[in-house]
């Protein structure tokens, strides 16, 4: 059966278990930590963290602060719209592949 469902009506939260933070010049730091087998080889023989921490830039970073359990991806559309202007288009399209990448790699998840 074909979900009639609307992606910019989905909402969002960050995971409980995931670590981030703020650097000085306000970008978001997420700290990612290497699990899984091929990943304890790359840490044991070929020195690899255990954790990553992922710098989210600019407009990454104002969108991921917007991400809160509450907003739909539609108003958080709006907030970037208005903050970044012409700069975030296509916007919708932009925003709904970045959602899908941050779920994907587990950062968010659907409230």
């Amino acid at each position: 059966m074909k979900n009639n469902k609307n992606f910019l009506d989905n909402i969002y939260k960050i995971n409980d278990d995931l670590t981030w933070t703020h650097s000085e010049s306000g970008e978001v730091i997420v700290d990612m930590v290497n699990k899984g087998f091929t990943n304890k080889i790359a840490q044991r023989f070929f020195h690899k963290p255990a954790v990553s921490h992922i710098h989210l830039e600019g407009m990454g970073s104002f969108i991921f602060g917007c991400i809160d359990g509450q907003k739909s991806v539609f108003e958080i559309g709006k907030m970037v719209k208005e903050k970044f202007g012409d700069e975030a288009e296509p916007l919708y399209e932009r925003l709904s592949v970045y959602m899908k990448h941050l779920e994907q790699v587990g950062f968010i998840r659907l409230n």
